[in-house]
């Protein structure tokens, strides 16, 4: 499993008022293990865009990049990850 040490989120604005719901983006840095495929030397983190709605809330995007290069690395996130990462949103929304 990967940890998650810190994170940031962001309320992506909708100046057109067309989307249901909220979105947020989150950057959350991963403690990666060395023997993990997504290993790197330069760190790992993932780009998180979640929706938070009363019918439905849950992970749009999902996306991996080198920390220090914000390379992104076309690697999928396995689904217990997006889900561990999904619980992680979900609990560290913002109180608007």
């Amino acid at each position: 499993m990967l940890a998650i040490t810190e994170y940031s989120v962001e309320l992506i604005k909708d100046p057109f008022g067309i989307l249901s719901g909220k979105r947020y983006e989150f950057i959350l840095d991963l403690d990666v293990p060395e023997d993990d495929e997504l290993h790197s030397e330069h760190g790992v983190y993932a780009k998180v865009v979640y929706k938070a709605d009363e019918e439905r809330s849950g992970i749009i995007t999902c996306d991996l990049y080198e920390r220090t290069t914000h390379k992104f690395l076309d690697i999928d996130v396995e689904d217990d990850e997006k889900a561990e990462f999904a619980a992680f949103c979900k609990d560290n929304l913002p109180e608007d």
